[in-house]
C-alpha cells in the first residue's frame, strides 16, 4: 500500500487543549473576577468532571435535559456551542459572564499547544509530497489555531464537522477529506485518538492508526510513527 495522503485528527491528535484549571484561570483574570486558589481549584475540578470544556474530558454523566444536543454536538455551530455552554451552566460559577467567555476562550489558538512532533511529521509529509487533511468534529473554525502555531502550510485541506453537518464516524465526512486531497480512500491513512470516532474511516478503506490522547508533556514522539508507515 502506497500512503497518498494522511487525514489527522485535531484534538487529543495534533494539539492538547490547556488543563482546565489554566482555561478557567485564564478566564477570571481577563473578566477580573477574584475567586480564592482553593475555590478556583474545586470549581475547575466540577468543570472537569462536568465536560464543560470542548478537548478536555468527556462529561462523568450527561444531564438528560442536555443529550440530544450532546449527541450530534458537533454537527453545527449552534449545537456545539450549546452543549457546552449547557455543561458549564451545571456548574456554580461566581459571574454569569463566565459560561459564554468560558466558551470563547477555547477557540482560541492560546487554549491550544501542537504536540512537540506534530510540526517535524507533518513538515516530513510535505517533504514526501503526501498531501495532509484534518478531519475533526468540531463546532468552531479552527484554522486561525494552525496559522497561529505554524502548521497551517503543511496542512492541504479541512474538512470540519460543523461546516458539513456530519459527525464522525460517518464514513461521509472522511470521504469528503479524501476527495479534497484528490486521493482514493485506500490510499490514506487516518490518524486519531479515538477508535469509535475516527475507526470510521476504516469503513472506506482507509487504513487508521491510533495515537493516546495524552498530555503534551506525556507524549513527545507519538507521531512519528506515521512516517515510517508512510515510508
Amino acid at each position: 500500500m502506497t500512503i497518498k495522503g494522511v487525514l489527522f485528527d485535531f484534538s487529543g491528535t495534533l494539539f492538547r487543549v490547556e488543563p482546565t484549571v489554566t482555561w478557567l484561570r485564564a478566564v477570571l483574570d481577563d473578566l477580573e473576577v477574584s475567586l480564592p486558589e482553593p475555590e478556583l481549584r474545586r470549581t475547575a475540578e466540577a468543570l472537569e468532571r462536568a465536560g464543560a470544556l470542548p478537548g478536555g474530558a468527556s462529561p462523568v454523566a450527561v444531564p438528560e435535559h442536555l443529550a440530544e444536543h450532546w449527541a450530534v454536538r458537533d454537527e453545527s455551530a449552534e449545537l456545539h456551542r450549546a452543549a457546552f455552554t449547557g455543561l458549564a451552566r451545571e456548574v456554580p460559577l461566581p459571574d454569569p459572564r463566565l459560561h459564554d467567555a468560558l466558551y470563547a476562550r477555547h477557540m482560541t489558538p492560546a487554549a491550544w499547544c501542537p504536540y512537540g512532533d506534530a510540526a517535524e511529521v507533518l513538515a516530513g509529509l510535505r517533504e514526501r509530497g503526501v498531501g495532509v487533511g484534518v478531519v475533526s468534529n468540531i463546532g468552531w473554525d479552527l484554522r486561525p489555531v494552525f496559522r497561529a502555531h505554524g502548521l497551517a502550510p503543511y496542512v492541504d485541506a479541512y474538512v470540519l464537522s460543523y461546516e458539513h453537518g456530519i459527525q464522525k464516524p460517518d464514513p461521509r465526512l472522511f470521504a469528503q477529506a479524501c476527495d479534497a486531497l484528490g486521493a482514493d480512500p485506500r490510499d490514506v491513512l487516518m490518524v486519531g485518538d479515538d477508535r469509535r470516532a475516527d475507526g470510521g474511516a476504516a469503513e472506506l478503506g482507509c487504513a487508521v492508526h491510533f495515537v493516546d490522547h495524552l498530555p503534551t508533556d506525556r507524549r513527545p514522539d507519538a507521531l512519528r510513527p506515521v512516517l515510517d508507515l508512510v515510508g
